[in-house]
C-alpha cells in the first residue's frame, strides 16, 4: 500500500525524468506508477481531481451555437462559389521556419510546438502564409481560391468581442452593414517618407498608426515618440496626413499634394488608389468604402492595397446613425510573399481578405438572443409519429422509406410515445411537418400529415408522401 512519502518520492523521480528528457516510454512508465500510487491512497487526496474548464482564449460550442456558425458559414461559402472560387486546405502546423518573420511584431504571438522527429513545427498563425506556401511548393502562378479554417494566436483573448486564441478565418464576403476602409502601403510608406520617418523605422511606427482604431492620437503619438524614438516633428506632420479621410476628391488632393506629389511610392499608390475608386464607382458601391491614410494593417508582407472591413449597427431604433461596432475583415495585396519561398524568387501577386468569422459570430449570436429568435439545431422535415400503441414497426418502416428517398426524418425512439408528446417534440426542436401512422391510416394506405404551425392535417396516399413533404417543405 503506497504511502503519501512513496508518492512524494515517485513524483521526484518523474520529475527528474522529465527535466532530464529521457525516453517517453520511459516516462510514461513512472506517471503510470505514480497515478497507481495516488489512487492507492484512497479518499478524496488520491483522487485526480479534474479542472472542468476549455483553455484560456477557447470555447465550447452546443448545437444552438453551430447552428448559428453553420448560417454564417453558408452565407459566405455561397458568396465565395457565386464568384467561381476553388476550395483548398493546408496542415494546421508549419515548418516554424515557414512562418517566423512574416508577420513583423506579431511574430510573437505564434505557438511553437515541441520537437517532434526532428523538425521545429508551428501552429499557423493565418491562412495566407500557408497559402503562399503551397502556391510556391506546387509551382501555382494563377488561382482564385477561398480557404475556412482555425488558426491560433498567442494572444489577450476578448471572449465577449469575439476574440479568441483558437477562431476560424475564411480567406477571401459582403456582409450587409459593412463599411470598408482603403488605403496603400506605398501611400503610408510614402507618407513616413515625406514626414521625416527614417527608413529603419517604417514598419515599427506602422504597427502603431494601425493602433489607431482601438487608441486616440495622442497616445499613438505617445509610442510613436516616447517608446520608438521617432522625432516629435515627424510625428506631428504624420498626425496631419491621418486625420484625412474621403473618396475620389480626397485623391485628387494627395495628388496636388506638394510633398506626396514628389514621391515615387506615394503617387504609384495614389494612381492605383485612384483607378481602384473608378472601378467602385462603376459597381455603384463608393458609399459604402472610405479612402482612410490611418489605416495601417500591420503585417509586414503586404505591398500594395490594404483594406479593412468595419461592422456597422444602427445607433438607435429609428436608424437614424450608424455606429461601427469593430472590425471584421481585412486583407490587401502581397506580392513578394510568395517568392519567399520559390527557389528561383519568382513574384506571384497575390490579393485576399480574411473574415474573422468568430467576432462576426458574436455579434449575430448576441443579436439573435436579444431578437429571442428560436434558432433550429436540425434539418429535420418530418417526424414520423403514431397516434396508438404498438405501431413502432411500422413508424421504423414509414422512417426507412422516408430515408431512402432523401427525406430528412426523425422518429421518437420509445416504444410506445404519447402523440402529445410527439407533437411537442416537434414545437420544441422547429420540426415543421409531423407523418402520423395510425391503425386506420394503414388500412386506407394513407398517412396523416399534419403542418405543426397552423395544426392542418391532411389525408397523403402513402406513395404520394415523399413528394408531398418535399412540395411543403420547400414553401417554407
Amino acid at each position: 500500500m503506497a504511502d503519501e512519502a512513496a508518492v512524494r518520492e515517485q513524483a521526484e523521480v518523474v520529475r527528474r525524468l522529465k527535466q532530464d528528457k529521457a525516453e517517453p516510454d520511459e516516462i510514461a512508465k513512472e506517471v503510470a506508477k505514480l497515478l497507481e500510487m495516488k489512487a492507492q491512497l484512497g479518499g478524496d487526496e488520491g483522487k485526480h481531481k479534474f479542472v472542468l474548464k476549455t483553455p484560456k482564449g477557447t470555447r465550447d460550442y452546443g448545437p444552438k451555437q453551430m447552428a448559428i456558425r453553420e448560417r454564417v458559414f453558408s452565407a459566405i461559402i455561397t458568396c465565395f462559389k457565386r464568384h467561381g472560387a476553388e476550395v483548398i486546405d493546408t496542415p494546421v502546423f508549419e515548418l516554424k521556419e515557414t512562418l517566423t518573420g512574416k508577420y513583423g511584431e506579431d511574430s510573437k504571438l505564434i505557438y511553437d510546438l515541441k520537437d517532434q522527429g526532428g523538425e521545429l513545427l508551428s501552429l499557423r498563425y493565418d491562412l495566407t502564409v500557408p497559402f503562399a506556401r503551397y502556391l510556391a511548393m506546387n509551382k501555382i502562378t494563377n488561382i482564385k481560391r477561398y480557404h475556412i479554417a482555425k488558426v491560433y494566436r498567442r494572444d489577450n483573448p476578448a471572449m465577449t468581442r469575439g476574440r479568441y486564441r483558437e477562431f476560424y478565418q475564411c480567406r477571401p464576403i459582403a456582409v450587409p452593414l459593412l463599411f470598408l476602409l482603403v488605403n496603400d502601403r506605398r501611400i503610408l510608406d510614402g507618407m513616413f517618407a515625406v514626414c521625416g520617418v527614417p527608413d529603419s523605422k517604417f514598419r515599427t511606427i506602422c504597427s502603431s498608426v494601425d493602433k489607431l482604431d482601438k487608441m486616440p492620437w495622442e497616445e499613438v503619438r505617445s509610442e510613436m515618440v516616447g517608446e520608438k524614438g521617432l522625432s516629435p516633428e515627424a510625428a506631428d506632420r504624420i498626425g496631419e496626413y491621418v486625420q484625412l479621410h474621403g473618396g475620389m476628391e480626397l485623391i485628387e488632393q494627395l495628388l496636388q499634394d506638394p510633398k506626396l506629389s514628389q514621391n515615387k511610392l506615394a503617387k504609384e499608390g495614389l494612381g492605383d488608389m485612384k483607378l481602384l475608386f473608378e472601378y467602385l464607382t462603376l459597381f455603384g458601391i463608393t458609399g459604402k468604402i472610405s479612402f482612410d491614410l490611418s489605416l495601417a494593417r500591420g503585417l509586414d508582407y503586404y505591398t500594395g492595397v490594404i483594406y479593412e472591413a468595419v461592422l456597422l449597427q444602427q445607433e438607435n431604433d429609428h436608424g437614424e446613425e450608424s455606429v461601427s461596432v469593430g472590425s471584421v475583415a481585412g486583407g490587401g495585396r502581397y506580392d513578394g510573399l510568395v517568392g519567399m519561398f520559390d527557389p528561383k524568387g519568382r513574384k506571384v501577386p497575390c490579393v485576399g481578405v480574411s473574415i474573422g468569422i468568430e467576432r462576426l459570430f458574436s455579434i449575430l449570436e448576441q443579436r439573435l438572443e436579444a431578437s429571442e429568435e428560436k434558432i433550429r439545431t436540425t434539418e429535420t422535415q418530418v417526424l414520423v409519429a403514431s397516434a396508438q400503441k404498438k405501431l413502432l414497426e411500422e413508424r421504423l418502416k414509414l422512417i426507412s422509406e422516408l430515408w431512402d428517398a432523401g427525406i430528412k426524418a426523425e422518429v421518437l425512439y420509445k416504444k410506445n410515445p404519447k402523440l402529445l408528446n410527439q407533437l411537442q417534440y416537434c414545437e420544441d426542436t422547429g420540426i415543421p411537418l409531423v407523418a402520423i401512422v395510425g391503425e386506420q391510416e394503414l388500412k386506407d394506405g394513407v398517412v396523416k400529415l399534419r403542418v405543426v404551425a397552423t395544426r392542418e392535417e391532411v389525408n397523403i396516399r402513402r406513395e404520394s408522401l415523399v413528394e408531398e413533404i418535399r412540395r411543403r417543405t420547400n414553401q417554407l
